[in-house]
């Protein structure tokens, strides 16, 4: 796998992280336009310390977004004090409500490879676009993609670590940089980003009972969600009982929610385990799926464990269920 090209020019270990704040219910952080240019100009403050570099952000009026390099010692929760406390404050001064200001603490999530990198920088890019903020990503101006592009005066900001992800010399990366943000990402692909960064829930049902819309926790729970559509964890279990009942390859039609056989029972068992290994949901929400026991469902979950032939099925890879489960036809309920 390919090292960040930013830890290549020094030989160490990866501590590139994207940074991100989201605004509380009900919040708008920059009522007041001029706020831009200041919460702009602390992000590169911020980042004056040694080794610190502002690589990319985004701001919008309900989130900051802060690709940023942190150095051997420093640690991402320094760099976001330096700026979510004082962008805190700053909102607070502009809107005296007493309500916080944000959704939550900071989210930092890491990256490691170029490829990494460059798709978080164009979802960044498209971030403005699905937010309604404008039609195309050059269009936003409270980014650093126009500054990279060359379409804004830099004011401070040195975009030469982000171009060079791109190539050299600077206009060949700015037009291999336009060719990859030519890419418009799936509703699908902003789902995931979404729920892996904590800026969207999942929700659903489990039976008769409503699940609580919830962070998904991981990138495997998270691709499953966004394939399951808009009805998020059930949508999820739904492609993993598609995807099992093609494996189990029983003649005629079987509905895991109706058979009682021994069939139905395992292929029961392997949707929650899966859901369950990959942190879709508890198997307690998987048996109120199915309108099982719990405890029979557990009984089951156990046998699976103990099969080779079922062992083989819950190895497989996320992405080649989800990518097997989409080209099945879904199974009617």
């Amino acid at each position: 796998m390919e090292r960040c090209a930013i830890e290549e020019e020094r030989g160490e270990s990866p501590t590139l992280w994207h940074l991100c704040w989201q605004a509380a219910v009900g919040r708008v952080l920059f009522v007041d336009p001029s706020l831009y240019q200041r919460v702009r100009k602390r992000l590169i403050d911020a980042h004056r310390r040694q080794g610190r570099v502002l690589v990319d952000y985004l701001l919008t009026p309900t989130e900051i977004h802060v690709v940023s390099r942190v150095p051997p010692g420093d640690s991402p929760g320094r760099v976001a004090r330096a700026i979510g406390n004082v962008v805190a404050r700053w909102v607070r001064q502009t809107q005296p409500v007493r309500s916080p200001v944000f959704a939550g603490p900071f989210r930092a999530h890491q990256i490691g490879t170029n490829d990494e990198l460059r798709d978080e920088i164009r979802m960044l890019a498209w971030r403005p676009v699905f937010l309604d903020l404008c039609r195309t990503p050059s269009h936003y101006p409270n980014s650093s993609l126009r500054i990279a592009l060359g379409l804004t005066r830099a004011q401070g900001l040195d975009t030469g670590t982000l171009l060079r992800l791109f190539g050299e010399p600077v206009p060949r990366a700015r037009a291999a940089m336009r060719v990859w943000l030519g890419k418009r990402p799936s509703q699908r692909e902003v789902l995931q980003w979404e729920l892996v960064r904590g800026l969207a829930l999942a929700n659903g049902r489990a039976g008769t009972q409503p699940f609580a819309a919830r962070e998904v926790r991981g990138a495997p729970a998270a691709a499953l969600v966004a394939a399951g559509g808009p009805d998020g964890i059930v949508g999820a279990l739904r492609l993993l009982e598609t995807w099992v009942v093609a494996k189990l390859v029983v003649r005629g039609a079987l509905d895991l929610h109706r058979a009682s056989d021994a069939i139905g029972a395992r292929g029961r068992a392997l949707v929650a385990c899966l859901a369950l290994d990959h942190g879709v949901c508890s198997a307690a929400s998987v048996a109120r799926h199915f309108h099982r026991a719990k405890s029979t469902l557990s009984e089951q979950m156990t046998a699976c464990r103990a099969r080779p032939a079922d062992l083989r099925i819950l190895g497989t890879p996320v992405h080649r269920i989800i990518e097997e489960a989409i080209a099945l036809p879904p199974i009617a309920h």
